[in-house]
């Protein structure tokens, strides 16, 4: 799952504080640009949250639906030799003698 293989949360980012040096980064700087993470974070979380909801609702779709449909050959009872014989009779019934002039 995908939660094990990401190291840091919205929270994470939220709460980490960076030590100040004597010529360091503004802090006023370093807090907008993780607010900017933080928001992407969130946004990536929730996609993903989002389309592993869609996956599990679509496999459970085809999961429903190839239930409900019988395979065709063993519904009809059908094999390739009455296939043959049907339109064998179709073709007579159609054409008439003029098959076989």
């Amino acid at each position: 799952m995908l939660s094990d293989k990401v190291k840091l949360t919205a929270k994470d980012i939220l709460e980490k504080e960076f030590k100040s040096g004597m010529r360091g980064y503004k802090q006023e700087d370093v807090d907008k640009f993780l607010d900017l993470i933080i928001k992407d974070y969130e946004t990536f979380h929730q996609e993903i949250e989002d389309l592993q909801q869609e996956n599990l609702r679509l496999r459970k779709q085809l999961d429903e639906s190839t239930r409900r449909q019988p395979a065709p050959a063993a519904t009809a009872g059908t094999t390739n030799f009455d296939i043959l014989k049907r339109l064998s009779n179709l073709e007579k019934h159609v054409f008439g003698s003029k098959l076989y002039d």
